[in-house]
């Protein structure tokens, strides 16, 4: 059968933008078919103390582009968020959520005070800056996948934005207010418009920061120790930052993994849940997909 044009000939959905179109391929069920796909890799945390938002997971979607093979069993991996940091111990980076060779990087922690790192890390968005007396740096993010974290001045007293899938993370305003997280990318691939991977806000000493959109962790302030909150999971969002006293950063939310093909359903897998036509494949945790 000769395809061409990559074998559309005609609507299937994008992940981004909605639109339709139905693939060669996916009219013959003998041959291999293809799907669309959104994977997110886990949130990161906050940092201690002044500390930094907790950058996003990376964000991957592409719309009908991957083939399954019928027969073939695919792993599907759902990256953690990682733990928010305390008077002990760094923040956590989150962990990759992968599929078939692809692979959405976690994002970067977010810099801590005491004798922690104080700079954020970098990851699928980078981790934001711990805000202390001296300047420190946000962490990158991975090119496609989100953005960095937010750095501080060394106006001590707030830490810098965690980054997110489609800005980066804020730098302290001043020693008072830290930076918002980066905002995340809104994506449909479940048939309703979804926003994925908001970068975690930072903690200060007076002033609380938001997260960014798509579930971000508020970072904490104006309570001395008051904690950074936790990131949304199954969003792959930052968690934000603690406060000055002593304040724990927020864990880092889950990522997550989407399929959707036009037509019945032909895979297992995940949830399923159709809309439009479409049948989508949900995986909050880690599973197998088979065609």
């Amino acid at each position: 059968m000769a395809l061409g044009n990559q074998g559309q000939i005609g609507p299937y959905r994008s992940p981004a933008s909605g639109m339709l179109r139905l693939s060669a391929l996916q009219q013959n069920k003998t041959a291999p078919y293809i799907i669309s796909y959104l994977l997110v890799g886990g949130g990161a945390g906050g940092g201690f103390n002044m500390g930094g938002g907790g950058g996003a997971g990376g964000l991957l979607a592409t719309s009908n582009t991957l083939a399954l093979v019928s027969g073939v069993a695919y792993t599907v991996t759902v990256g953690a968020g990682g733990t928010g940091a305390n008077s002990g111990a760094n923040a956590g980076s989150g962990s990759n959520t992968t599929f078939n060779g692809v692979i959405a990087i976690g994002g970067g922690a977010g810099g801590s005070g005491s004798v922690l790192n104080p700079n954020g890390i970098a990851g699928g968005s980078g981790g934001g800056a711990y805000g202390g007396s001296n300047p420190f740096t946000g962490g990158s993010g991975t090119s496609g996948q989100g953005f960095a974290g937010g750095s501080t001045s060394g106006a001590s007293g707030a830490g810098g934005g965690g980054g997110g899938a489609s800005a980066v993370g804020a730098n302290n305003v001043s020693g008072t207010l830290g930076g918002a997280g980066g905002a995340g990318t809104s994506n449909s691939i479940t048939g309703a418009a979804v926003t994925y991977g908001g970068g975690g806000g930072a903690g200060s000493q007076l002033t609380a920061s938001s997260g960014g959109a798509g579930g971000g962790g508020a970072g904490a302030g104006g309570v001395v120790g008051s904690p950074g909150t936790a990131g949304t999971a199954n969003l792959g969002a930052g968690g934000g930052g603690g406060s000055a006293g002593s304040g724990n950063g927020g864990a880092g939310g889950v990522g997550v993994a989407i399929f959707s093909y036009f037509g019945p359903q032909r895979v297992t897998g995940g949830t399923i849940t159709t809309s439009g036509g479409f049948t989508i494949h949900s995986f909050t945790t880690s599973g197998t997909l088979t065609a």
